[in-house]
């Protein structure tokens, strides 16, 4: 297929009230088509999925590709609302969306924080979802065991949420936000050659006033170290046991992928109690739709169209 330049951008953005923020989203694809919520990660943007957009619009699917809350022209309805990066505040928020938009089910696909919002959301709401992709498996966050260590050689590309947990962090990703997302994607996609044009047209999204806010708790909640938002208390006393995921699902890694390396999907094969497909894309690393996004669109389509 013929890539979307470096200029090119997924535009125009609507907005839609939906829970506690006003979400800017890109749409594409016929109306009455089926729903694809095509979910990023940090730190990057919608522009994920440039390429897989378009393919997934003319098959004949509507494709909702959302900001996060912290990203882009997202905002928060309510400046007294706690900035969290929670894991429920994320699959609350895809559920709030689709509810905005007067969608009944739609295939929820993610990777990063994206994947870990969809696999929340077919967790919890498995009526809304039509079937789930999700980069690295299942991406819901064991936080009772956060502190248990992993080999150190599996530590040293964590770095980064380490650094977070302290101020001097917090300043730094205040300061230097571009150049820690520029790292982190030439470590965690080192087959992927991105042009600084392609990478500055998902850094103005980190421009957002709650970016740095929403980064930090996201980080320092996951390791049970900063108190979550209230009204998502009861969400995450179900995340904590680790719900299954029984909606159909395919699972993908990148044999490239330089922070989560890519596995055979056993370890959490119990975790999915539907149809579940689990491959690995070569030279793919963590941006997997942007980087391969016939293989992603692929995937998608399977679950429309088995």
């Amino acid at each position: 297929m013929t890539r979307a330049s470096s200029s090119h951008r997924l535009e125009p953005l609507r907005r839609v009230d939906a829970g506690v923020l006003d979400v800017a989203y890109y749409e594409a694809g016929p109306v009455d088509g089926p729903v694809v919520m095509l979910l990023h990660g940090f730190p990057y943007d919608i522009h994920a999925y440039v390429d897989v957009a378009p393919i997934l619009a003319a098959q004949g699917c509507r494709i909702i590709v959302p900001y996060l809350r912290g990203y882009g022209a997202t905002r928060f309805r309510d400046p007294a609302t706690p900035r969290s990066g929670e894991q429920a505040a994320l699959g609350a928020d895809l559920i709030a969306l689709i509810d905005a938009l007067g969608i009944q089910r739609a295939v929820f696909a993610g990777y990063d924080w994206g994947g870990r919002a969809a696999c929340v959301g077919a967790a919890l709401w498995p009526e809304r979802c039509a079937g789930l992709v999700s980069l690295n498996s299942y991406n819901i966050q064991d936080i009772a065991r956060a502190m248990v260590p992993a080999s150190a050689e599996r530590e040293v590309p964590l770095w980064y949420q380490y650094y977070f947990q302290i101020e001097r962090g917090r300043a730094g990703l205040a300061a230097n936000r571009r150049e820690i997302a520029k790292i982190l994607w030439q470590q965690w996609s080192p087959n992927w050659a991105f042009d600084d044009a392609t990478f500055e047209r998902s850094a103005t999204a980190f421009e957002n006033p709650d970016y740095v806010d929403v980064v930090i708790h996201s980080y320092r909640h996951r390791y049970a170290l900063a108190e979550g938002d209230p009204q998502y208390a009861a969400l995450e006393r179900q995340l904590a046991a680790q719900p299954a995921i029984s909606v159909p699902a395919i699972t993908l890694d990148g044999a490239g992928d330089g922070v989560f390396p890519a596995n055979d999907g056993t370890a959490t094969a119990t975790k999915f109690t539907g149809p579940r497909s689990h491959r690995v894309i070569p030279r793919a690393g963590h941006n997997l739709p942007q980087e391969e996004p016939e293989a992603f669109a692929a995937a998608v389509m399977e679950l429309i169209k088995p």
